[in-house]
This record gives C-alpha cells, structure tokens and sequence, in this order.
C-alpha cells in the first residue's frame, strides 16, 4: 500500500491535506455544535482548539480540511488514521461536520473520494470506528455499505473521561465495488 496525502476532489467538496492555512476557517467549523464532541474521543471545539490542531498537524494521521465547493468554506475535518503498510489497512475517522453539512452530499462524497483513494492505494481493509451510543453514526456506516464487525469493550476513553465501547465497522477490497456503485447511486441524487 503505498497511500499519498494529495488533494481530493469530488463534484460537492474538495478534500485538502491539512495545512497552517486552515487553522482559522478550521477553528470556525469546530466550533458549531459542542454537544456532537460529546462521544468523541478528542475535543477540537472553544478552548480545546489550539490543542487539538497541534496534535493534528504533527500526524503520523493524514488529517484533510473538507471544503464545500459551493462556497469555498471549510465545514469540517476527516483523516485516515492506524495507517498500516504491511497489513495494508487504515481507518477513516476523525470526522466531524458543522451541522449545516450534515445529511446532505458531504459526507457520502467525502466518504467515496477517501475510500477511492485508499483502495486504489493498495489498500485491502478500511476501518471505521463509531461510539456505540452514536446512533447517527453507525446509521450512516451501515448506509455506506460497512460491515459493522462488533463491539470493542471499553475500548477508549473519551475526552470527558468515559470509558467507551467502540463499534468497528470496515469494506474490504472486495466489497468496495459494491459499496462504490452504491454510493455513486447516492450521490447521483444530489445533481
């Protein structure tokens, strides 16, 4: 797997690595909506900011600013993240979006330029990994065409310092032409 952190661009949204450039535009689309951190297990919103885009910034993830063609505004995060070579798996994840961007084309599109991305890569498995009280989440997972795999239990602690059960969900190589041609059917629907 030999996955390159390039621009990404699709018909709604423009996928770009993560830059000093974004730190203020950033910083605003974190800010939207404080109770969604909640079952997150870092913390980008008010205060915690300038933390958060430290530890982003100096990787080893691959972090992208999620941009809105439409307006050119930066409306949220998402990386690939447990990046392994050798095993040629990674996880999709880090995700957040202010909530105008949600439940529209942003996310399926952002999700089908990033696996595309990844398998075309070499990658044989993508993982993605929700909070099992994330309802929303784990709807839009399995609406994707992921396989949810099982719980993690007490797997990570959150940033308010629950112990949390992860649910792990992937699409293996196999499986993406299926889970592309949906998403691509998705996506038609917002011409």
């Amino acid at each position: 797997m030999k996955l390159s952190h390039e621009v990404l661009e699709g018909r709604h949204i423009r996928l770009e690595p993560l830059s000093e450039g974004h730190r203020e535009p950033m910083r605003l689309a974190l800010d939207g909506d404080e109770a969604a951190w909640s079952v997150m297990v870092s913390v980008a919103f008010g205060p915690h900011f300038d933390a958060w885009w430290e530890r982003v910034i100096a990787g080893p993830s691959l972090n992208y600013a999620v941009i809105r063609r439409s307006d050119g505004e930066v409306v949220g995060v998402t990386g690939y993240h447990e990046i392994s070579v050798p095993h040629s798996r990674l996880e999709i994840g880090g995700t957040y979006y202010r909530p105008e961007a949600r439940g529209g084309a942003i996310n399926p599109e952002t999700k089908r330029l990033m696996l595309a991305h990844a398998f075309d890569s070499g990658a044989m498995r993508v993982e993605f990994l929700t909070d099992a009280i994330n309802d929303r989440s784990r709807a839009a997972l399995t609406k994707l065409g992921a396989i949810e795999e099982g719980v993690l239990r007490r797997h990570k602690i959150t940033w308010t310092g629950r112990a949390r059960h992860t649910v792990m969900f992937s699409i293996l190589a196999e499986e993406w032409p299926e889970a592309r041609a949906n998403l691509d059917q998705r996506l038609a629907a917002f011409t």
